[in-house]
Parts: C-alpha cells; structure tokens; sequence
C-alpha cells in the first residue's frame, strides 16, 4: 500500500509541474490531490491501528498459554464465524504464553510474531469494520470461533477515526457446547475408548448418532443390520436428530440403524485411521465402538450387516476402513473421496521430485477449487490462511493422520509453508495411506476379502480436484479386477462437481445394494449367530 502511495505522490508531484500554468487542468489537479490524500489517511489509519484484548477470570480462571484472535467483517454476522474458504475476509493472530485473566494484550504493526491474512496488518484498510476478539481456549477443538469452550468477545466497530486510546476487546464470554437433544427415534452413543484416552492423557470418546428403525420398539427381540455413515470435513453427528424413524424403501422389509459418526478431533478430521498424531481411532472404532453400539442398540454382531457410506473426508474414511478391516465390513458406498492416490493429490503428484504445492513445473500457480470449469481458489493463499488460523483445517488435518509426528510432537509439515516445496521424506512417509498403493501392492491378500465390497462415485468435475485421484485408481482396479470375485465399482459422473455428485436416486441406488448384499448373505449371518449362542 505504500509503495502504491509513493507512486501516487511522485505523479502529483509531475502534474503540478507541468500543469501548474494552465488552468483548464487545476480542476483535474485538485480532483486527483483528493484522491490521494484519502489514499494516503486509509493508509495511515491501517498501520496506526491498536486493539487491546483482554480475559475475565470467569471465562478461565488460569493463565492461558495458545493462540487468539482479532477477525474483522464487513458482514452481518459476527466476525468470529469467519473466515470462509471462499471469500475470507482479514485476521490476525498471536501466540501467548502465560497470558492472565486481566491482563491487556496489545495487538498493533508493531507486535512481535504477528500474523495476518491475506496481507500484513499494516497493510490493512478496516474502515468500515468490525472487529472481534477470540481466544482459543479449548486446544482439543478443531473449530476457533464456534469452537466449544473456546471464548469471544463482543463485536465492536472499528473506529473511523483512530482513536486516543485503543479499543479494549474483553473476553467474557464462552462458546457453549452443542447439545444433542434426543428424541424417541434419535439416540445418542458415547464411548469412552480406553486406546485413545491413553494415547491422549485424558478421556477421550469415540461419539455418533443413532437413528432407530420403525420397528424398533415394537419388536424387542430384533436385531438390524447398520449403515455407518462418516461426515466430510467440518461435519458431525449433530444433525443425525429425527423426530420420525425412517421410512425404508424396500420390498424385502429390511430395516437398518443408521449411525452417523462424528469424525471431528483437535486436527480436524481424523478419518478413522490410526496415525501418530491422532493415535488409534481404526482400532479404537473397530474394538471398542462397534461391540458397545452392537450391545446397546441391538445391531447384528457380524461383518456382513455392517456397511459404510460417506462423502468427501468421510467417503475417503469409508474406503479406509473397508480396506483396512476387510474382514469386518460388508462394503463401502463412498462418494468423492478424498484423494486416494496421492500421485493426483488435488493435481499435485507429491511423489515427483521438485513437487511444489503452490507452484506447477512451469511456475503457475496451483488451483485447490473450481466452479464452472474456472478456478475459484488457489493453493498457496488458502495454505497461508489455514498457517495463520492454525490446527484444525483441512490441509493439516491430512498432515496429522499421513504425516509422521516431529521432535515437537506435531505432524511434520508436508512441504515449505513459505515455498511450497514438498519434503521428498514426508511424502515418501505418506504412502503408507495411499489407497491406490495399497491396493496394488496388497491384492493378491486383499482381492478374495474386498469382492464385490468397494464402490466409488465421483463427479468428473469435482469442485476440488478430487477427481483425478478417482479416475487414477479406478485404472488400477479396472486392470486388477480379473483377479477378483464380485469385482470392484468406480463410477465417474459426468458434469457432477463435489455438492452435485449426490442424488435422491444415487442414494436410493446404495440403499437398494446394501439390501441385495444383506440378504444375499443372510443364511452365513443367521448360521454364525446360531453358533455364537452355541
């Protein structure tokens, strides 16, 4: 902005020189002299700028070691509920340590270790703004501004002129948890898994909800098949609440309990894959979850009567699991999926070397979304804005289930926040969760468990550029289908993007094939049952 303003002020400078003798030009001259001057207040205003921010004993009695948060809007709701990935507006952060209740934390140009996005602070135009303070309280939750036990501010406007004595931000208020309020045919179920809570130093649950069938009260003695269906990115089991079973559709009165699992940790979405960052959740879900849902909503103890279903993170979760516990899950319906090929790792081959996420071979830059075929948004700015929002978004959710953990306990950075360059060790680390990959390597073991289990549906124009990974590992099954009974389903939609892909006939679709596949294998359930009870 000043080196804009520098420019302007040298123009004026030769205007007024040259046309200082005629005067059908002064009325130019005083118009463009406004101009700059107002270029020149908006300037200055944006460095001078302060806030001061403070906390109340009340919303944390003790001293606060973390991150917080100025966000600024020009919207409607509050500035906190931001940033969008599509249209984020400006934040700042910085790190405390042993910040006390009371105590002003100035936020100015000049504050050591201050970050900001999408341009430095003092770089910044805020009129017209409004301002609010976060303070990220709750280190165990992925989300800042809604984030459960995480505290706020009130909004503020930002002064329009600068003011004598900066403006306190105080820090009184928490952001309550989300109840789930249960009705006859909605369940909560809560786990409270012993891996994980170790692997943590605190309990930790593993959490869904359960949506009952009709049936369910009137014939006691019945046991359901489920279908488990896993969130995309951002997602929970909080919007699993009915107030009526679900009708099913379906000739053969097959009735399913349907739980929607919650995928959410302090990373972001954990996927249901062990890692070293997140710890066990695979195992955890697979030992400690599914026996205790199967005891208290009355499911069917066996392999076929499982299946699994999700979209985006969640259809990459889905696939996960069913390859990963073959043997205890009668399929998988997953719709755009995460990459699963981490060669097209959205349009970047990670494994290549020199690979740059925000930067091609020939130096262009690097798209993450598009609309209409066009690019909306950019690989490099969206990196640097979750850099600044810290853990909790979705290219560092993929770090900490795919990346090993660092002498600071954190997942390794795949590549160079400030260049993009991927770390040829990182991505080499990877490929322990490239599903392509494992598939290739392990079918000869993998191909008798996983007949007629894996189907996959993506759009040709995936919204994020999830499509070319898709299309990579369905040549690889397409060529290792031969070896395989049942065979193997990716289907790529044509002119479908991310939120389109999904249709009331697709979902029908997979419901009907989770009926055909649980009957086709009813009389191995009913035998296996019998022989428990032996």
């Amino acid at each position: 902005m000043y080196a804009d303003f520098i420019r302007a002020r040298s123009t004026l400078k030769q205007a007024q020189v040259r046309f200082t003798m005629i005067p059908q030009y002064r009325s130019l001259l005083l118009a463009f002299s406004v101009l700059v001057s107002l270029f020149q207040t908006a300037g200055i205003f944006a460095a001078q700028q302060q806030f001061e921010v403070r906390f109340t004993k009340a919303v944390h009695p003790q001293p606060f070691t973390g991150r917080v948060y100025l966000f600024f809007s020009r919207s409607d709701r509050d500035p906190r509920l931001g940033p969008s990935w599509f249209h984020p507006e400006s934040f700042v952060a910085r790190d405390v340590t042993d910040w006390k209740p009371g105590e002003v934390l100035a936020f100015s140009a000049e504050t050591p270790g201050l970050l900001a996005y999408p341009k430095p602070y003092s770089e910044m135009d805020l009129n017209g703004y409004k301002v609010q303070a976060v303070a990220r309280f709750n280190v165990r939750e992925p989300k800042i501004g809604t984030g459960p036990g995480n505290g706020f501010s009130q909004v503020v406007s930002v002064p329009a002129v600068i003011p004598s004595k900066p403006p306190l931000l105080t820090i009184e208020s928490l952001v309550p948890t989300k109840p789930f309020p249960e009705t006859r045919w909605s369940k909560l179920i809560r786990v409270r898994s012993e891996l994980l809570s170790k692997f943590h130093g605190q309990d930790t649950f593993l959490e869904a909800s359960v949506l009952l069938p009709q049936s369910y009260y009137d014939q006691p003695g019945r046991k359901y098949p489920v279908i488990f269906s896993i969130p995309g990115f951002g997602g929970d089991h909080l919007r699993g609440i009915r107030n009526q079973p679900i009708a099913e559709q379906n000739e053969q009165g097959v009735e399913f309990l349907r739980v929607l699992l919650n995928p959410q940790c302090q990373w972001g979405h954990h996927v249901f894959a062990d890692s070293a960052t997140n710890g066990r959740v695979g195992e955890a879900f697979t030992t400690e979850f599914i026996p205790a849902l199967e005891k208290a909503f009355r499911a069917i103890p066996h392999s076929r009567a499982r299946f699994l279903t999700g979209h985006s993170s969640g259809g990459w979760s889905s696939l996960w699991l069913q390859i990963t516990y073959p043997d205890q899950f009668g399929g998988t319906w997953s719709t755009a999926p995460d990459p699963v090929d981490f060669r097209d790792f959205q349009l970047i081959n990670i494994y290549e070397p020199g690979s740059n996420v925000y930067r091609d071979a020939h130096g262009r830059r690097r798209p993450i979304a598009r609309r209409d075929g066009k690019p909306i948004l950019w690989f490099e700015p969206f990196a640097k804005m979750e850099h600044v929002l810290g853990h909790g978004g979705q290219l560092r959710s993929f770090e900490a289930v795919f990346s090993p953990r660092g002498a600071d306990g954190k997942p390794l950075n795949l590549y160079n926040r400030e260049t993009g360059a991927v770390d040829p060790q990182v991505a080499e680390a990877w490929k322990a969760y490239d599903i392509r990959l494992i598939l290739e390597e392990n079918w000869e073991k993998l191909a008798p468990q996983l007949g007629g289990k894996i189907h996959i549906f993506m759009g040709d124009e995936d919204t994020f550029y999830l499509d070319g990974a898709t299309v990579l590992l369905k040549q690889t099954l397409d060529r290792l289908n031969g070896n395989i009974a049942g065979g193997t389903v990716v289907e790529i939609h044509p002119g479908k993007t991310h939120s389109s892909l999904i249709t009331n006939e697709l979902r029908l679709r997979f419901r009907k094939e989770m009926v055909q596949s649980f009957l086709a294998h009813q009389a191995e359930i009913e035998s296996a049952l019998r022989a428990d009870k032996q």
